[in-house]
């Protein structure tokens, strides 16, 4: 038997272990999905373990996707990217992946949206912003990275090819925008909150929200009032694990038996 698992803290109400286990069971590969959560100090000793106990692969989540970059050999996409959310331990030295980007072009491609030649807004400039801004810009699109603290989007903006940046004073770029990323977390704790102007959205934009708890947001209600796509983010949430699976098991993943799972336990929630 296979074991996977994810690795961060917390990590308590985590999605992928339904997730996976249902896939497994659809495949009939013979693996679990666990759960670890070490303290912030212990990764090191966290990722040198699992490697030693025949781990076969590891996704990761906050706070550690920074930290691991430094302790696998990171594919080229997840360098750029500066952070790694899947570890695959099964070709001798540990080799991390950043499934994010895939994640989102995946979502888009499910929905539809063109991506190349697209004009792109993103906002937010934290792990999930810089997963869409070089998946986004990697697929053909003008990207604009608009954040509360500038001197972050600046900073991803001048590694990201082709992107510009600003504060949230420049959110007015949506209103000519083809696509538009919320990677903030602005809608989940506050539902009635929204990280943009409902007097930007228009009918010609797909807008995908990395938030998932609420499933619609009021982002995507005035989306869908605009007239344009809304994809919520347990697509983004399941594709990035699609990613994962298939990486580490070179089988096509049973992606709506993967969605069904995920949307069942996001409805149980």
């Amino acid at each position: 038997m296979q074991v996977y698992g994810l690795v961060g803290n917390p990590v308590g109400h985590s999605l992928s272990p339904p997730m996976h286990e249902a896939a497994y069971e659809a495949t009939g590969i013979d693996a679990r999905y666990v759960t670890f959560e070490p303290e912030r100090s212990a990764i090191d000793a966290a990722i040198t373990g699992a490697d030693a106990l025949g781990i076969a692969g590891l996704n990761v989540t906050i706070p550690f996707k920074q930290d691991v970059l430094e302790l696998v050999e990171p594919d080229p996409l997840a360098a750029r990217i500066g952070a790694v959310n899947t570890i695959d331990f099964g070709g001798g030295e540990p080799t991390g992946y950043n499934t994010d980007a895939a994640g989102v072009t995946r979502a888009f491609d499910r929905h539809g949206v063109e991506l190349d030649g697209a004009a792109a807004v993103v906002v937010g400039a934290g792990g999930a912003g810089r997963a869409a801004a070089f998946a986004l810009a990697d697929a053909g699109a003008t990207v604009h990275i608009a954040n509360r603290t500038v001197a972050n989007a600046d900073e991803l903006a001048s590694v990201v090819p082709g992107a510009t940046s600003g504060g949230l004073d420049t959110l007015d770029r949506v209103c000519d925008a083809d696509v538009l990323v919320n990677a903030t977390s602005v809608g989940m704790d506050a539902p009635d909150e929204t990280p943009v102007p409902a007097s930007y959205l228009h009918a010609d934009l797909a807008v995908l929200d990395a938030v998932y708890t609420p499933i619609e947001t009021r982002l995507l209600r005035e989306t869908a009032d605009a007239g344009g796509v809304t994809i919520d983010g347990a697509w983004m949430l399941l594709l990035q694990g699609v990613e994962a699976f298939e990486l580490w098991t070179g089988v096509d993943a049973p992606v709506e038996v993967m969605n069904a799972a995920l949307r069942d336990h996001l409805s149980i929630g």
